[in-house]
């Protein structure tokens, strides 16, 4: 494998095959650290660092010079030009950025290109609350392999609490199942419980109520435990695999 990188624009889609039609399997973040496995001139087979999650990049922006010093703290920051004129384009949740200049409402992170300070954390932030992050996402569309304002799915919501706060956490709901530690079965449900099902996940906020990316549904949303249960059940025939906790 070749030397680091780190992904240098907004958002990439990371597909399980390198073919225009291939399935879109996850997606890398702007300032997240990959190693390039192999590449041609269409594609880049990357190892993303983090959860060592491997797939393929069409996009070639990337750079080994950068030494983030923020990161984003809200769904989505606005992307300005000369800190007036907002472009089209937003950096996701968990972005990490390099500080070139600021100004007293704005950091420069790359030439001509403004966010606001009030959208951001020192990349040394850590969030402990991960209800407030899980919720910035409540009403984003259900999308498989996305993990941004776009849409995200059912591990993503999860494996960015870990990310932003610089743990480590599996990217698919079939690793993380393997990766989380049994709790003990007493039958009450307790906020930070993580609920697994094959091929699924949601969190806990209290005793009485869940939050997750739903499929059915097609968006983030909390609803009840048993009811979802018993929904998903009924409908997928699929019973809960395992229950865990957020430990942090």
């Amino acid at each position: 494998m070749k030397n680091n990188n780190f992904y240098k624009k907004p958002l990439s889609n990371i597909y399980k095959k390198p073919d225009v039609v291939s399935e879109v399997t996850s997606q890398i973040l702007y300032g997240e650290k990959f190693k390039i496995i192999s590449k041609n001139k269409s594609w880049i087979k990357i190892k993303v660092l983090f959860d060592n999650y491997i797939g393929y990049i069409k996009n070639k922006d990337y750079t080994k010079d950068h030494k983030p010093t923020h990161k984003i703290f809200i769904l989505k920051a606005n992307i300005y030009n000369k800190q007036k004129n907002k472009t089209k384009y937003f950096l996701p949740f968990a972005s990490r950025i390099s500080m070139i200049q600021e100004s007293k409402k704005f950091i420069e992170f790359e030439k001509n290109k403004w966010i606001k300070k009030s959208g951001v954390k020192n990349i040394n932030h850590i969030e402990k609350d991960y209800l407030k992050v899980l919720k910035f996402f409540l009403k984003t569309k259900y999308v498989w392999g996305g993990k941004t304002y776009r849409g995200i799915d059912c591990s993503a919501i999860l494996q960015l609490f870990f990310y932003y706060n610089n743990k480590f956490y599996p990217r698919d709901t079939k690793a993380q199942i393997k990766y989380s530690m049994q709790k003990n079965k007493s039958g009450v449900f307790k906020k930070g419980d993580i609920i697994f099902w094959k091929g699924h996940v949601a969190v806990c906020i209290n005793s009485q109520k869940l939050i997750h990316a739903y499929g059915p549904e097609k968006k983030v949303l909390i609803m009840n435990i048993t009811e979802t249960i018993n929904r998903i059940e009924r409908t997928a025939k699929l019973i809960v695999k395992k229950i865990s906790s957020i430990k942090y």
